[in-house]
């Protein structure tokens, strides 16, 4: 019975459902286009190209290992725990002799992997005259950015396998076959040269070869050059070092039998390594944990081993950012489908209580003729029901091409890389169906709440006059408003943004429930305020002043999302300026140097490097390459630098120890390293202290702490010796090179360092200012995903900001045609609209920015040390214009047709 009349109360009211309606589709489609992008972090394939030819690749583990054994009232309970590293490992050479002495195996093919990026003739088509070619004077060049570009021995080429279209294979020094693809793209032919920019200076190559897939197509997400075994040897700059070994089993020997006993053969072969390393592994694990340590916990560091891999699980060791975004994937569409979760139930609840304050009447009616409390709780949960389920159908249905066009902007951003295909199935979906569901349920269990215990009579009073809200709300206002303090003051001293970035805007979240649950109480704080400025309105303004006291439940409704929206925008906005610009403020007081040496590229070569060091009138030339390492399985951002006179160059506000020191200790063999304040104090560290950690390709090392420095979040939680931590990267390029001039030798003109490098192309030599975000600009590659996952929210919040206001005004066709009657004009009405809207405007930007700017004080207290929030005025003044265009428009649109109805019809009209 209780269904029957749910589906006759949504027929009869079909616009007080609307709005809930609308606020559970848009949460639904939000929620499935965030559990696709989930999805495609857990679930998306990663297809092989370069190893599609090769059943098993063997490659070293991309992890480093920690098992912990906790002791606890006579249990032993054993946990272990891996983190990827940030470059590619590599397997020992001796690793190939193992694999090809397994039986079963037919051939092992070693690969070399380098990053080597063609230098092609700037020009909308990239190609050179024949003269230019042949000559190898080709003016100014850029680097070919159509994909990422590597560099491979020839001997590997069976991999894919690559065959020879034109030309022959690489036998000399500077002998090269490019792809089919880049041949096309640059306009080569053979005899061309070719200039390289790989891991050492740029070098001229003759093309020998034009190569290409057999079965006839192309590699899509990469360009391959192959040189000969040499150069590639040169190149790879890794003696005694493979990067994978490509196994073709014996025929009739199925691959996972072969992985299999390669997996064995690969565990005896690797237990001496780890052993020789265990002590060094064990070490850098009890640094990490000293903060946390305890005689019932014992951790050790397992050091990585070679491991093999079939099928789809080639991808992930061939395109190893393909293997990391799915990580990134799965948290942000885990946050962001949080987020929106919580926002839904935010807004719907809200809605609901829209929609129930609406019929208020009928609903009090329905206890005066003996409905029970239980049927009253029935009848409103079967509508929200309805409702969610024919919400959450289309919502997830409209979820697919939105998590689509999400996944393709992440991909086009660079954010998610093409190689991670996207993975859509029915969960998702259901998942998103679910939520809505329950969504409705505790909207509807929450809004139903008052009226369904209430006794009758009273029921029928408040259906006339608008009730005080009840004690109960009140105090879990309070509550929740020491619960959103409590998240603040803890965000003050959270100094990771990891950690920090949830906890900023849950506390603006929860701020703002908090503001909703006392929403009647400021709305009438804020109309005795305003009672003054309002009155200058004429009758207008006096109606609304009216409006406000009496009908307060109604106004905080519509203010509350339109608070959240305010307050949640900015605090999106200027996150990452504020961590932007005290970065930027912090290399820009740190750097000392006169001069800055960027490359176009991959990086400035050390060649190019060494030229200006030795250039008559430099005092020093700090190199400077940035990666990140692992001190346990904690991930810290570390960059790398020349030591010679980087007192001269560089200033990290030291504030124990000595630079200096860390100068002279890595002139001799004695290694020492620099953190920041903030790593010394998560790791114990300081002065003498010895840091135990693991570099970006899995390698550990230890060295002793001679510095302590305050400026880390411009120059990295750890300074490493550049030699150190370059020879374990991929790209060992500089990302920049700070140059000092010697002030008591030859002054050095900017033309003359220009001349010092000219060999070198794409290298420029810029002032001091423009070092100013090295780091910074580091710290925001990931800003814009960030910026458009959460619009995403943003937008599902502005559409129920306009939704609430709309509902508010459409339900007011009685009370505008009763004001008719009495004398009000359409105009007047009109007016009264338009200074209400305002009204409401004016206390939800007070309050939405007041939760803005509090949670931004905290955040820039723990990331920055300083309550400085950068907030950009024209981004403010955007924001507050935008929810001033969609308040007056949500209010102004529906007054008018509430106003078309004749008032003796409209007032005469059944309720």
């Amino acid at each position: 019975m209780m269904l029957r009349y749910a589906l006759t109360s949504i027929r009869h009211r079909k616009g007080g459902f609307l709005g809930a309606f609308i606020a559970l589709m848009c949460a639904a489609a939000l929620i499935t286009a965030c559990g696709t992008l989930l999805e495609t972090g857990l679930r998306g394939r990663i297809a092989p190209e370069r190893y599609a030819a090769a059943p098993l690749i063997v490659s070293a583990d991309q992890n480093v290992h920690q098992t912990t054994v906790e002791k606890k009232k006579g249990r032993t309970k054993v946990k272990h725990k891996a983190k990827p590293v940030a470059e590619r490992a590599w397997l020992p050479e001796s690793t190939l002799r193992t694999v090809r002495a397994v039986p079963g195996v037919k051939s092992a093919t070693p690969e070399l992997t380098f990053p080597a990026r063609a230098l092609v003739p700037t020009g909308p088509s990239g190609a050179a005259d024949a003269a230019s070619r042949t000559a190898g004077s080709q003016g100014e060049l850029r680097p070919d950015t159509a994909s990422a570009s590597y560099g491979h021995s020839w001997d590997s080429a069976a991999l894919t396998p690559f065959e020879l279209t034109q030309g022959h294979a690489p036998s000399a020094t500077h002998d090269l076959v490019v792809d089919q693809g880049l041949a096309t793209r640059a306009h080569l032919a053979l005899g061309d040269r070719l200039m390289v920019q790989s891991t050492q200076s740029p070098r001229a190559y003759t093309v020998t070869g034009i190569a290409a897939p057999a079965d006839g197509g192309r590699l899509h997400q990469q360009t391959s050059l192959f040189f000969s075994t040499a150069e590639a040897t040169r190149l790879a700059d890794r003696p005694g070092q493979i990067t994978v070994i490509g196994v073709t089993p014996e025929t009739g020997i199925a691959p996972a039998q072969l992985a299999e006993a390669l997996h064995k053969a690969l565990s005896g072969s690797s237990a001496q390594a780890s052993t020789a390393q265990a002590s060094t592994a064990q070490a850098s694990t009890a640094q990490a944990s000293t903060a946390q340590a305890s005689t019932a916990q014992v951790s050790t560091a397992q050091v990585s081993t070679a491991q093999v891999s079939t099928g789809d699980a080639r991808g992930p060791v061939e395109f190893l950012d393909a293997a990391g975004a799915r990580v990134k994937l799965v948290s942000l569409g885990g946050a962001i489908g949080g987020t929106a979760l919580f926002v839904a139930l935010f807004v719907v609840v809200g809605t609901f209580a829209l929609s129930i304050q609406q019929r208020h009447r009928e609903l009090a009616l329905l206890r005066a003729i003996a409905a029970t409390p239980q049927q009253m709780r029935r009848l409103i949960g079967r509508e929200a029901m309805l409702v969610g389920v024919v919400a959450g159908v289309l919502g997830s249905l409209a979820g697919l091409p939105l998590g689509a066009w999400l996944h393709d902007r992440f991909v086009a951003m660079g954010a998610v890389p093409a190689t991670l295909e996207r993975a859509v199935s029915v969960f998702p979906m259901a998942a998103a169906v679910t939520a809505t569901l329950l969504a409705a349920w505790a909207a509807a269990r929450i809004s139903a709440h008052r009226i369904s215990r209430i006794r009758p009579a009273e029921a029928m009073a408040e259906a006339s006059v608008e009730r005080r809200p009840a004690r109960g709300r009140i105090v879990a206002g309070l509550a929740t408003l020491v619960a959103g303090a409590v998240l603040v003051a803890v965000l003050s001293v959270l100094r990771t943004e990891s950690a920090s970035t949830p906890v900023t805007f849950l506390s603006v979240v929860v701020l703002s429930v908090a503001l909703s649950l006392l929403g009647p109480v400021v709305v009438r704080a804020a109309a005795a305020l305003l009672s003054g400025p309002l009155a200058t309105g004429g009758p207008g303004g006096r109606l609304a002043t009216a409006n406000l006291r009496g009908n307060a439940a109604r106004m905080a409704a519509a203010a509350t999302p339109l608070a959240l929206l305010i307050g949640m925008t900015c605090t999106v906005l200027f996150v990452q300026p504020t961590l932007a610009d005290a970065a930027r403020a912090q290399t820009r007081d740190g750097i000392r140097a006169d001069w800055v040496l960027t490359a176009q590229g991959p990086g400035v070569p050390g060649e190019a490097a060494r030229g200006v060091r030795t250039t008559p009138g430099v005092a020093a030339a700090t190199e400077i390459v940035h990666s990140s390492v692992r001190v346990g399985l904690d991930k810290y951002a570390a960059q790398g630098v020349t030591p010679g006179g980087l007192s001269r160059t560089w200033n990290p506000d030291v504030t124990s120890g000595s630079i200096d020191r860390f100068s002279a200790d890595n002139a001799t063999e004695d290694r020492s390293a620099a953190v920041s304040q903030l790593a010394a104090d998560q790791l114990g560290l300081h002065p003498g202290s010895r840091l135990s950690l693991t570099l970006g390709d899995g390698t550990p090392a230890t060295l002793t702490v001679a510095a302590v420095y305050a400026r880390g979040l411009g120059f990295g939680d750890i300074t490493l010796p550049h030699d150190l931590l370059a020879r374990h990267m991929d790209n060992p390029l500089a990302s920049a090179v700070l140059i000092s001039l010697d002030q008591s030798g030859p002054s050095v003109t900017h033309s003359e360092l220009v001349s010092s490098v000219r060999e070198f192309q794409g290298i420029s030599v810029l002032t001091r200012s423009s070092a100013s975000g090295i780091q910074a600009d580091k710290q925001q590659s990931n800003a814009e995903g960030n910026y458009l996952a959460m619009g995403l929210v943003l937008a599902f919040t502005a559409i129920a900001v306009v939704n609430t206001l709309a509902m508010s005004g459409s339900e007011r066709v009685r009370e505008f045609a009763m004001l008719r009657l009495a004398g009000a004009t359409r105009r007047q009405i009109l007016r009264m609209l338009r200074i209400e809207g305002l009204a409401v405007l004016l206390i939800a930007a007070v309050l939405g920015s007041g939760i803005s700017l509090a949670v931004l004080v905290a955040f820039s207290i723990g990331m920055t040390g300083a309550a400085a929030p950068s907030v950009v005025p024209i981004g403010y003044a955007t924001v507050i214009g935008v929810a001033a265009l969609l308040a007056l428009v949500a209010t102004a649109l529906p007054g008018r047709l509430a106003l078309k109805p004749r008032p003796v019809e409209a007032a005469t009209a059944r309720q």
